[in-house]
Protein backbone atom coordinates (compact mmCIF):
# COMPACT_ATOMS: atom_id res chain seq x y z
CA UNK A 1 0.00 0.00 0.00
CA UNK A 2 1.18 3.42 -1.08
CA UNK A 3 2.26 5.46 2.26
CA UNK A 4 -0.52 7.63 3.98
CA UNK A 5 0.77 10.95 3.07
CA UNK A 6 0.50 10.30 -0.63
CA UNK A 7 -3.32 9.46 -0.69
CA UNK A 8 -3.66 12.28 1.49
CA UNK A 9 -1.87 14.55 -1.28
CA UNK A 10 -4.15 13.31 -4.13
CA UNK A 11 -7.10 13.56 -1.83
CA UNK A 12 -6.65 17.20 -1.18
CA UNK A 13 -5.96 17.97 -4.60
CA UNK A 14 -8.46 16.07 -5.93
CA UNK A 15 -11.13 18.07 -3.43
CA UNK A 16 -9.41 21.37 -3.77
CA UNK A 17 -10.10 21.01 -7.90
CA UNK A 18 -13.30 19.70 -7.63
CA UNK A 19 -14.70 22.71 -5.51
CA UNK A 20 -12.83 25.36 -7.25
CA UNK A 21 -14.05 23.77 -10.79
CA UNK A 22 -16.70 20.87 -10.27
CA UNK A 23 -20.69 21.43 -9.78
CA UNK A 24 -22.75 20.13 -6.74
CA UNK A 25 -22.17 16.50 -7.91
CA UNK A 26 -18.54 17.49 -7.83
CA UNK A 27 -18.17 19.14 -5.29
CA UNK A 28 -20.78 16.58 -2.94
CA UNK A 29 -18.59 13.86 -3.83
CA UNK A 30 -15.25 15.40 -3.07
CA UNK A 31 -16.31 16.22 0.43
CA UNK A 32 -18.03 12.87 1.23
CA UNK A 33 -14.45 11.57 0.51
CA UNK A 34 -13.08 14.23 2.67
CA UNK A 35 -15.29 13.85 5.43
CA UNK A 36 -15.21 10.22 5.59
CA UNK A 37 -11.26 9.64 5.60
CA UNK A 38 -11.41 12.25 8.52
CA UNK A 39 -14.54 10.20 10.50
CA UNK A 40 -12.39 6.74 9.52
CA UNK A 41 -9.41 8.22 11.69
CA UNK A 42 -11.43 8.73 14.73
CA UNK A 43 -13.30 4.77 14.10
CA UNK A 44 -10.43 2.85 13.33
CA UNK A 45 -9.56 0.06 15.80
CA UNK A 46 -6.37 0.82 17.38
CA UNK A 47 -3.18 -0.17 15.41
CA UNK A 48 -2.38 -4.08 17.61
CA UNK A 49 -6.68 -5.17 16.50
CA UNK A 50 -6.78 -2.89 13.16
CA UNK A 51 -8.03 -5.29 10.61
CA UNK A 52 -8.64 -8.53 13.13
CA UNK A 53 -11.79 -8.34 12.81
CA UNK A 54 -14.71 -6.39 10.96
CA UNK A 55 -14.22 -2.86 11.38
CA UNK A 56 -17.47 -2.07 12.57
CA UNK A 57 -17.09 1.72 12.64
CA UNK A 58 -14.98 1.74 9.39
CA UNK A 59 -18.13 -0.32 7.48
CA UNK A 60 -20.91 2.09 9.24
CA UNK A 61 -18.95 5.36 7.22
CA UNK A 62 -18.40 2.85 4.03
CA UNK A 63 -22.51 2.77 4.13
CA UNK A 64 -23.05 6.13 4.30
CA UNK A 65 -20.24 7.17 1.85
CA UNK A 66 -22.32 4.65 -0.26
CA UNK A 67 -25.55 6.33 0.34
CA UNK A 68 -24.26 9.10 -0.69
CA UNK A 69 -22.44 8.32 -3.58
CA UNK A 70 -25.88 6.49 -4.69
CA UNK A 71 -27.74 9.47 -3.94
CA UNK A 72 -25.57 11.61 -6.10
CA UNK A 73 -26.15 8.76 -8.93
CA UNK A 74 -29.92 9.10 -8.62
CA UNK A 75 -30.72 12.69 -9.16
CA UNK A 76 -27.06 13.12 -11.81
CA UNK A 77 -26.87 14.04 -14.96
CA UNK A 78 -23.58 12.58 -15.59
CA UNK A 79 -22.37 8.78 -15.71
CA UNK A 80 -19.40 8.90 -13.53
CA UNK A 81 -21.31 8.83 -10.54
CA UNK A 82 -22.35 5.44 -10.99
CA UNK A 83 -18.97 4.56 -11.29
CA UNK A 84 -17.97 6.04 -8.19
CA UNK A 85 -20.99 4.36 -6.33
CA UNK A 86 -20.34 1.24 -7.92
CA UNK A 87 -16.80 0.88 -6.62
CA UNK A 88 -17.87 2.23 -3.15
CA UNK A 89 -19.77 -0.99 -2.98
CA UNK A 90 -17.32 -3.07 -3.83
CA UNK A 91 -15.83 -1.65 -0.73
CA UNK A 92 -18.64 -2.69 0.99
CA UNK A 93 -17.95 -6.74 -0.09
CA UNK A 94 -14.52 -5.97 1.52
CA UNK A 95 -16.84 -6.10 4.79
CA UNK A 96 -19.09 -8.60 3.84
CA UNK A 97 -16.09 -11.03 2.71
CA UNK A 98 -14.46 -10.01 6.00
CA UNK A 99 -17.48 -11.34 8.31
CA UNK A 100 -17.77 -14.44 6.33
CA UNK A 101 -14.16 -15.86 6.23
CA UNK A 102 -12.98 -14.31 9.45
CA UNK A 103 -9.76 -15.69 9.00
CA UNK A 104 -8.95 -13.50 5.94
CA UNK A 105 -5.50 -11.91 6.75
CA UNK A 106 -5.93 -8.45 8.69
CA UNK A 107 -3.70 -6.71 5.53
CA UNK A 108 -5.63 -8.37 2.99
CA UNK A 109 -8.87 -7.18 4.74
CA UNK A 110 -7.38 -3.39 4.90
CA UNK A 111 -6.12 -3.88 1.40
CA UNK A 112 -9.69 -4.84 0.36
CA UNK A 113 -10.97 -1.71 1.78
CA UNK A 114 -8.07 1.03 0.43
CA UNK A 115 -7.69 -0.16 -3.21
CA UNK A 116 -11.01 1.12 -4.58
CA UNK A 117 -10.39 4.87 -2.94
CA UNK A 118 -7.40 5.82 -5.80
CA UNK A 119 -9.88 5.08 -8.41
CA UNK A 120 -13.06 6.56 -6.91
CA UNK A 121 -10.89 9.75 -6.70
CA UNK A 122 -9.16 9.70 -10.58
CA UNK A 123 -13.33 9.27 -11.16
CA UNK A 124 -14.20 12.54 -9.15
CA UNK A 125 -11.05 13.84 -11.01
CA UNK A 126 -12.15 13.27 -14.71
CA UNK A 127 -15.97 13.99 -13.62
CA UNK A 128 -14.89 17.61 -12.83
CA UNK A 129 -12.43 18.40 -15.52
CA UNK A 130 -15.21 17.08 -17.91
CA UNK A 131 -17.94 19.10 -15.90
CA UNK A 132 -15.42 22.17 -16.47
CA UNK A 133 -14.82 21.42 -20.02
CA UNK A 134 -18.85 21.41 -20.36
CA UNK A 135 -19.00 24.78 -19.21
CA UNK A 136 -16.73 26.28 -20.94
CA UNK A 137 -17.80 25.16 -24.06
CA UNK A 138 -21.49 26.28 -23.41
CA UNK A 139 -20.19 29.67 -22.46
CA UNK A 140 -18.45 29.68 -25.84
CA UNK A 141 -20.79 28.81 -27.35
CA UNK A 142 -23.40 31.53 -26.54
Amino acid sequence: MLPHSVYWSVLLLICAFAFWRGHNDERIAAATCLFATLVQLFVVTPTARRYSDVEVGVLLVDLSVLVVFVGIALQSRRFWPLWVAGLQLTTIFGHALKAVQLSLLPYAYAGALRFWSYPILLIVAIGTWRTHQRSVAERQSL
